[in-house]
C-alpha cells in the first residue's frame, strides 16, 4: 500500500538528508562525485556524474516526467556506483536547468530537442571520463527521447536499456488497466473520469490528464506507488535538493508537462523503424500499470537489434528501477555490463 501521509518524511527531513549525505560519500581514490552546469543545446544544464571509478562503464540516465528529475534518486542507486558511473541530466525545462535559464531561456521543448540534448551530454561525459560510448537508459516519458538517441546515434550507446517504456497501445491496454483496477477498488469518481476521456489518449485533454494521474497515484497497489512511495520520499530526503530545489522540480513538471503533452499521447513511433544498430534491452515492472507489459512486450518482439533481451522486475510497479534497485542491477550486471566492459 502507498503512503497516505509524507509529514514522517518532511519531519524527519534534516535528519534523512545527513544520512544521506554520509551515505554518498566517495571515498575511493579512481571515484567521482561532482555536479556542475554544462553548456548543452546552447543553454546552461544540469549534469551530476558519481561512481567508484572512472573506468566503469557509464549509465546516463534519460529522465521522465515530463520534468521529474532522477538526481533525487542518488542514495537508492548508490550501491549501482560500485558497477557502473551514473549520469543524471537535468533536462531543458526541469529541475535545476529550469532554475538557471528560466522559462523563456530553455527555449524550444519538443522530443526531438531533449534527443539532440542529450546525444550532447552523452558525447560530453564520454569525453570527460575518456570513454568511446555510454549505456543509454531511458525510464518513462524519457524512454522516448532516449529511443530517438539510441535509433538515431548508436555508435555512441553499449546498448539501450528502456525501463517504464512508452510504447505504441493500438488496443488502449493502458486505459482499460486504469479503469479496471479503478473499479476495483471502488474509486468511482476515477472510473467515471476515464469513461468520459475515452480510450483514445490522441482525443484527451491535458486538464483530464492531469486529473487522471492524481487519480492513478491513489490506486491500491501491492507494489511501491511510483509517487508517494518513490519521488516523494526521495525529494524529501535528497542533500542535494534545497525547498527551493524542490520548488523547481515541481515548476519544472508542470512546465515541460504542458509542453509535450500533445506530442507525449501522439508520439510517431513509426519515425523510429523497427531496426536498432545495437543491443537492446527492456526490463519492466511486472505490475506497472501505468505502461503495462502487454503493450510494451508486443512493441519488444517487433524490434530488431544485433541483441536484444526482455526481462520482468518482479514485484515492481513503474519506476521499477527505484522501487527493486538490487534486482535491476542484477539485471544490468548480468546482461548489460559485459556488452559494455567488452567492448
Amino acid at each position: 500500500m502507498a503512503k497516505t501521509n509524507i509529514l514522517p518524511d518532511l519531519l524527519m527531513r534534516k535528519r534523512n538528508q545527513r544520512k544521506n549525505a554520509r551515505i554518498l560519500r566517495i571515498q575511493a581514490p579512481n571515484g567521482i562525485a561532482e555536479g556542475s552546469y554544462v553548456r548543452i543545446g546552447g543553454i546552461d544544464q544540469w549534469v551530476t556524474i558519481r561512481g567508484e571509478a572512472r573506468d566503469n562503464p557509464i549509465l546516463l540516465f534519460v529522465h521522465g516526467g515530463p520534468g521529474s528529475t532522477y538526481s533525487i534518486f542518488h542514495p537508492i542507486l548508490r550501491p549501482w556506483e560500485k558497477y557502473f558511473t551514473i549520469v543524471h541530466w537535468d533536462q531543458r525545462g526541469a529541475g535545476k536547468t529550469l532554475r538557471r535559464n528560466g522559462q523563456n531561456g530553455c527555449g524550444t521543448i519538443t522530443f526531438d530537442r531533449i534527443a539532440e540534448d542529450g546525444v550532447e551530454v552523452a558525447a560530453h561525459v564520454s569525453r570527460k571520463l575518456g570513454q568511446d560510448k555510454v549505456v543509454l537508459i531511458g525510464s518513462s516519458a524519457g524512454s522516448l527521447p532516449a529511443i530517438l538517441m539510441a535509433a538515431r546515434c548508436p555508435n555512441l550507446f553499449h546498448a539501450y536499456v528502456g525501463t517504464d517504456q512508452n510504447a505504441p497501445d493500438p488496443k488502449h491496454l493502458a486505459q482499460n488497466l486504469a479503469l479496471e483496477v479503478m473499479r476495483a477498488a471502488g474509486m468511482e469518481k476515477g472510473a467515471r473520469l476515464l469513461e468520459r476521456m475515452g480510450p483514445d489518449p490522441s482525443r484527451w485533454a491535458l486538464p483530464d490528464f492531469d486529473k487522471r494521474n492524481r487519480f492513478m497515484v491513489k490506486i491500491p497497489q501491492h507494489v511501491p506507488n511510483f509517487v508517494m512511495d518513490l519521488v516523494l520520499p526521495a525529494l524529501l530526503a535528497s542533500p542535494d535538493h534545497s525547498f527551493r530545489d524542490i520548488i523547481d522540480v515541481f515548476k519544472g513538471m508542470k512546465f515541460s508537462l504542458e509542453h509535450l503533452f500533445q506530442e507525449l499521447v501522439t508520439f510517431n513511433y513509426g519515425q523510429l523503424g523497427k531496426r536498432f544498430e545495437l543491443p537492446f534491452f527492456i526490463f519492466q515492472g511486472d505490475s506497472d500499470i501505468i505502461t503495462p507489459v502487454a503493450a510494451v512486450k508486443a512493441f519488444f518482439e517487433e524490434i530488431e537489434a544485433p541483441h536484444k533481451e526482455f526481462a520482468l522486475i518482479r514485484n515492481a510497479g513503474h519506476l521499477a528501477c527505484f522501487s527493486r534497485p538490487e534486482q535491476f542491477l542484477d539485471e544490468l550486471n548480468k546482461r548489460v555490463r559485459p556488452i559494455a566492459v567488452t567492448r
